[in-house]
């Protein structure tokens, strides 16, 4: 027993374990989110063809800065302007028909039915004079019971008719011919209207002042109703969708630093800040993401719409702390702790770690500045409480 206990110090100082080191580091640590986002303007304007025609006039390209009002292409507007006078003519024929309606009929049709009344209330009055003559002669024995029976039917017709015209002249409509009077005039209305707004629409001006960023027509190329002919946006800040994997979307919270980096400009970084937070998370091709916005400032115009970016996003930062590398952290029940080297021996040391990263950790107690610790071994043997080290490169 004495033997082995002289032994075991002997072999523990010939034979060392071999360790790399770090140091305990102060400085800052940032907690991030890593992903992708998509550029887009933040106030967009797109002009579509409102009807199918050719383009007869570009007055810009692609690039150009344009003014608010600033007249930018024009469309073969012949068409448009024929529907619109079709349409035009159209509501003049629906007003009549509603005046007419309001009225009892047309200026022409209410001359004609006075008159016809005046004819029909004559010829009953008639009618009437003639049934009494004949009343008058039966009862002296002049006439015939069949003589007075063809005056009652004289008269019966004769009042008849102008029941008839007076009806008309009253109620000249029925309901459902005044239902479509009120939807022609409606649909007239419709009509024209559309005409109108397509024929503002064949002369396209700038919604605001702004860049040209899409322009996908040429003059005199058809296009069909609805084609895209051109988008305008003002570029000087530009709205960055970003796209966060689902397990990192409940650390987002608004005001957030974003960093913003595009590979075809390379060293250059946009800043900004988280001003939306996922609401939902959807499908984005294989991921689960939810989608966060940022506006970031855009003067110089080099970033450009539905461009890819790469994404940073800070979801904390502590400066001026002690930091060490992940790989120096070890778990023990939950305790973390880190194997200190102290006299070229190892000595495990209990530490309490706060903010963290895919690289390195922060150190809040347990190691002062500058400690120097172990970070793993070049040979077999274990790293355990008091054995001796050497260090290797």
């Amino acid at each position: 027993m004495i033997t082995a206990a002289i032994l075991v110090p002997v072999f523990s100082r010939r034979n060392p374990v071999r360790v790399r080191t770090t140091t305990v580091e102060r400085g800052p640590i940032r907690s991030l989110v890593s992903t992708n986002g998509k550029v887009e303007p933040v106030e967009n304007f797109e002009a579509h063809a409102p009807i199918a025609t050719t383009v007869k006039r570009l007055l810009v390209k692609e690039g150009d800065h344009v003014r608010k009002g600033q007249l930018l292409l024009q469309l073969d507007d012949a068409d448009i302007r024929s529907q619109a006078a079709r349409a035009r003519a159209q509501m003049t024929t629906a007003r009549a028909n509603q005046n007419a309606l309001t009225t009892g009929g047309t200026h022409e049709e209410l001359l004609t039915l006075d008159s016809q009344l005046i004819k029909a209330r004559s010829e009953r009055d008639a009618a009437q004079r003639n049934l009494e003559a004949f009343h008058r002669l039966q009862q002296q024995g002049a006439a015939s019971p069949g003589e007075v029976k063809q005056a009652e039917d004289t008269l019966r017709r004769a009042q008849a008719d102008v029941t008839l015209l007076e009806q008309k002249q009253k109620d000249r409509y029925s309901k459902p011919e005044a239902a479509k009077v009120q939807a022609e005039g409606a649909e007239a209305q419709a009509s024209y209207e559309a005409a109108t707004a397509a024929l503002l629409k064949s002369n396209v001006r700038a919604a605001f002042s702004g860049i040209v960023y899409s322009l996908p027509v040429k003059e005199g190329a058809y296009v069909q109703q609805g084609d895209l002919l051109l988008q305008e946006a003002d570029l000087s800040h530009v709205l960055v969708r970003i796209f966060v994997d689902e397990p990192d979307v409940g650390r987002l919270v608004p005001g957030q630093k974003i960093e913003v980096t595009w590979d075809a400009v390379p060293g250059r970084t946009w800043n900004g800040a988280v001003t939306t937070v996922p609401s939902t998370v959807k499908l984005h091709g294989a991921r689960n993401v939810g989608e966060s916005t940022c506006t970031v400032d855009n003067r110089d115009l080099k970033l450009l719409p539905n461009v890819n970016v790469g994404v940073t996003i800070v979801t904390a930062e502590h400066n001026n702390v002690l930091t060490l590398p992940r790989d120096a952290i070890r778990i023990d029940d939950t305790r973390p702790y880190v194997f200190q080297i102290v006299d070229n021996k190892l000595k495990r040391q209990d530490i309490d770690i706060a903010l963290q990263n895919l690289t390195r950790v922060e150190i809040t107690s347990g190691l002062p500045d500058k400690a120097v610790v172990a970070l793993g071994t070049d040979d077999p043997k274990p790293m355990l409480e008091g054995s001796p080290v050497k260090v290797v490169p």
